[in-house]
């Protein structure tokens, strides 16, 4: 590899010294590099994702950032088949694969094509005229009022539980340590392929995370619970915002044809990252 991107968020670099400092380390080396700064009002925008793969030419990109920067820059270029790896420059970081004092002696191992390839599931949801993609998570939520909200959840089309909760989240494995794990799901592997389906704050203690296969349709319905209230709930993909839903609305998730790939330079295994940054 000798063709970098590079994708800041502009909120972790500000001055862009880390930025500038690994364009000039590529150069020395004869490789070259190009840079995309951007903040989190940008990313709800879709900004990069309206660039086309002639403006990110790259044998690979480079994510500054957080987990967060991360994800959202997988899920905006997977389909250009470009593979990623994540710079941590916020706090646990467990999707980045590299912290600060690692970077050059990374780029060195880029250089010299020593790394793995992971393939990374991705989902994507559609319903009302609307459609995108997530490689952590979609998460339907309850909007305005303080209320409850009833989701009737399905799958294949087989009727599995009207949801009484805050909302509930469709994660991958890989977005099963985010606000999955946050609201009480369990930590997959994020190599399999999966769906986790996690209740927020469910009326009843007995609700819990669903894990389903990777082939599956989700239908999430949401349904009326109070007369008085014009009822609305919000969906995010990967942490933005991305539609609304009213009472009567479906969205539907399921497996995304495209995945994320994203590089690995250590060899550490799943349960050593695991006990490093979680436990």
């Amino acid at each position: 590899m000798k063709r970098f991107f590079i994708i800041t968020n502009g909120q972790r670099d500000e001055d862009l010294s880390v930025t500038h400092s690994l364009q000039d380390y590529i150069s020395a080396k004869g490789g070259e590099s190009s840079c995309y700064v951007s903040n989190k009002s940008e990313w709800g925008k879709r900004r990069l994702a309206a660039l086309g793969k002639a403006e990110i030419d790259a044998d690979c990109i480079l994510v500054l950032g957080g987990d967060g920067t991360l994800v959202r820059a997988a899920r905006d270029t997977a389909a250009f088949g470009i593979p990623l790896i994540g710079i941590n420059l916020g706090t646990v970081g467990y999707l980045c694969e590299l912290d600060l004092p690692m970077v050059f002696n990374a780029i060195d191992s880029l250089f010299e094509d020593n790394y793995e390839l992971e393939r990374r599931m991705m989902i994507e949801g559609s319903g009302f005229g609307q459609a995108s993609t997530a490689m952590n998570d979609i998460v339907i939520h309850r909007a305005g009022n303080s209320q409850l909200i009833n989701l009737v959840i399905s799958v294949n089309g087989e009727y599995l539980t009207t949801c009484t909760a805050d909302g509930i989240i469709i994660s991958t494995p890989t977005g099963s340590t985010g606000y999955s794990m946050s609201a009480g799901g369990p930590i997959v592997d994020p190599r399999t392929e999966l769906l986790l389906v996690t209740p927020i704050n469910p009326q009843l203690l007995t609700m819990r995370s669903i894990v389903v296969g990777a082939d599956a349709e989700i239908e999430v319905t949401f349904a009326k619970r109070r007369e008085e209230f014009d009822e609305e709930a919000d969906v995010a993909f990967d942490g933005d915002h991305m539609m609304s839903m009213k009472v009567g609305d479906t969205i539907r998730v399921k497996k995304s044809s495209e995945a994320a790939q994203i590089l690995k330079i250590n060899r550490l295994s799943f349960l050593q990252i695991l006990r490093k940054k979680m436990l």
